[in-house]
């Protein structure tokens, strides 16, 4: 009996470390008819932002279809948001498109993630069709379907499918010439996704040149939506002119912080403002799969992406993040303004976070338009959750399995 228990011990011990994990690159090399397309995954660096994502649905295409698009001699930037289109940021399994309520549904890639997507043309609309097949098509295509399901090549559920499709999907956003890096306009990007009011606010201050001079070194920007900014806007107006631009660096961390990377990252961090130890800081602190940002007079939370073109990355968050050094529980006037900090490397980590808690912490906001942008599991259960679950239920059996082969 306990030689039967032994192997299924292991299989449960090998089954509890894969099932989290995932690497693009290893499931296509087990097919030989995806070489171009896998090899341009890994060129473009798009292979391991798919590995970073927990949850991700990826349209393969074989050598053939790659050919046709390879034949537009699209630029390597460009060619990535192609292809990021090709990158669905929700699983879908073969049974799972075949369920489609509605017939039809519109599902967020990861080329929305680029800032190059205006409105939705980062969006690939999936249309289940009769005689069970199903269809693709970017949203700013009309709609229109020329790429179709061929099969599944290889489905981790709820964390990794990979699906073969039969042509790559067109899109004018995405083949259209991407700016460099160092050419981003970040005003457009924050105006065209929700985060105009914020933009606004950075166009005619002196705090700008900071957020432009540290693109190209590294930036995250933490971009408050537009409801927030309104209802923010009597405090803002209180503060004099060096405050505001202390306010608004606050909303900037000087090297690029993917969301995997947070979410992993617990702790305090140097934003663009700050000068000398534990000033204008912030605690960044993930909370299931959302990450949330504490001040020690709030708390705001990461709610959508606009831009994730590594070295540089901007999210829209709930709240404007209000540091303690212009804000303060007692109602004191706010405390001076520092000058704009020179560019940090990495973040000041091992603090005490319970340090970010002595103020009061708010609930995320209920803006309709800000939770559309957050991202969501197909079966409305996040994937963390489910993590916890499978491991404690593995934990369960190898410890039940463990005391029967000691006995």
């Amino acid at each position: 009996m306990n030689s039967l228990l032994l192997p299924l011990l292991l299989l449960l011990l090998t089954t509890t470390t894969t099932a989290t994990a995932h690497n693009i690159t290893r499931i296509l090399a087990k097919h030989p008819e995806f070489s171009t397309f896998n090899h341009y995954l890994t060129v473009t660096h798009l292979a391991g932002e798919i590995n970073r994502r927990q949850t991700i649905t990826v349209l393969a295409i074989d050598n053939a279809a790659m050919s046709s698009l390879l034949d537009k001699h699209l630029t390597l930037p460009t060619l990535k948001n192609v292809l990021s289109l090709h990158v669905l940021v929700d699983y879908f399994g073969a049974k799972k498109l075949h369920q489609i309520n509605n017939s039809t549904t519109l599902v967020s890639s990861m080329f929305q993630a680029t800032g190059a997507a205006a409105g939705t043309a980062g969006y690939v609309n999936i249309t289940n069709l009769k005689g069970g097949k199903v269809g693709f098509a970017a949203e700013d295509n009309d709609g229109a379907l020329h790429s179709f399901y061929v099969k599944s090549v290889q489905e981790v559920p709820y964390y990794i499918s990979v699906l073969q499709i039969s042509h790559a999907i067109s899109s004018a956003d995405a083949e259209a010439p991407t700016a460099a890096p160092s050419a981003i306009d970040l005003i457009s990007i924050m105006s065209k996704q929700g985060c105009k009011a914020f933009a606004d606010l950075l166009r005619g201050s002196k705090a700008l040149p900071t957020f432009k001079e540290n693109i190209d070194g590294g930036l995250t920007v933490f971009c408050p939506s537009d409801a927030a900014v309104s209802g923010f806007a009597p405090k803002y107006k209180n503060l004099s002119d060096g405050e505001k631009v202390s306010l608004l660096l606050y909303h900037g961390v000087p090297v690029y912080q993917s969301l995997q990377t947070l979410k992993s990252s617990n702790g305090l961090v140097n934003t663009l403002a700050t000068e000398g130890a534990n000033k204008y800081d912030l605690t960044v602190q993930t909370q299931g799969e959302d990450v949330a940002l504490k001040t020690k007079v709030n708390t705001a939370t990461i709610v959508g992406t606009l831009i994730d073109q590594d070295p540089f990355v901007a999210y829209k968050i709930n709240k404007v993040l209000m540091p303690r050094e212009l804000f303060k529980e007692s109602g004191e006037a706010p405390a001076e303004s520092p000058k704009a900090a020179k560019k940090k490397k990495g973040s000041k980590k091992g603090a005490d976070d319970s340090e970010a808690a002595d103020g009061p912490a708010d609930a995320p906001s209920d803006d309709s338009e800000d939770q559309k942008a957050a991202d969501e599991n197909s079966n409305g259960v996040s994937v963390s959750g489910l993590q916890d679950a499978v491991t404690m239920l593995f934990t369960l059996l190898i410890g039940f399995l463990v005391l029967i082969l000691s006995s």
